[in-house]
C-alpha cells in the first residue's frame, strides 16, 4: 500500500469535565490516513443509530487541527494552541454555537507499528454557557496487511 495512504484503526476518546461531573466517550472505527507534506489527514465514517452515517475528516498540521463532520450533523471545529475559535454545530434538533479555547495540542505521528497519537486539551462554551473542560485523545494504527 502507498505509504501516503494507509488503512488504519482509529480510536477517539473524549473526556468532558463539567464542574466535576465527568462524561466519557469512546469511538473505534476503521478509517484512512493520508499524508501530504506537513498535512496529515484521518477520515472515517461514524454509524449513529437512527441517524445514518456521519463522515469525519480530521486534518493535522504542525500548529493546528481541524475536525470536520458532515451528514446528519455538521461541524467544523478548529483548534489552535492558545487561541479561541468559533463554529456552529448543526444537528436535526437545532444549532449550537461553540466557542473553543485550545490549551495545548500534542501530536506524534505513527511510525513502524507504533500508533500515532493526537492529544488536545481545550475548553468549550456552548451557546454562551459556562465553559467545560475537554480532553481529546485520538490514536490510530496501520491495519495489518
Amino acid at each position: 500500500m502507498n505509504p501516503l495512504n494507509k488503512s488504519v484503526t482509529i480510536e477517539l476518546r473524549t473526556t468532558i469535565d463539567d464542574n466535576g461531573q465527568m462524561e466519557y466517550n469512546t469511538i473505534k472505527q476503521q478509517g484512512n490516513f493520508y499524508k501530504r507534506n506537513e498535512l496529515d489527514v484521518l477520515t472515517y465514517e461514524e454509524k449513529v443509530d437512527g441517524q445514518g452515517a456521519i463522515k469525519n475528516l480530521i486534518t493535522i498540521q504542525p500548529d493546528r487541527v481541524s475536525i470536520k463532520r458532515s451528514g446528519n450533523v455538521t461541524m467544523n471545529q478548529k483548534f489552535r494552541s492558545n487561541h479561541t475559535t468559533e463554529n456552529v454545530f448543526q444537528h436535526p434538533h437545532g444549532n449550537i454555537h461553540m466557542e473553543t479555547f485550545t490549551n495545548s495540542i500534542r501530536y506524534k505521528i505513527a511510525d513502524h507499528n507504533v500508533e500515532g497519537e493526537l492529544n488536545i486539551f481545550y475548553t468549550v462554551k456552548l451557546n454562551g454557557q459556562e465553559e467545560r473542560k475537554h480532553e481529546l485523545v485520538l490514536t490510530y494504527k496501520e491495519d495489518p496487511q
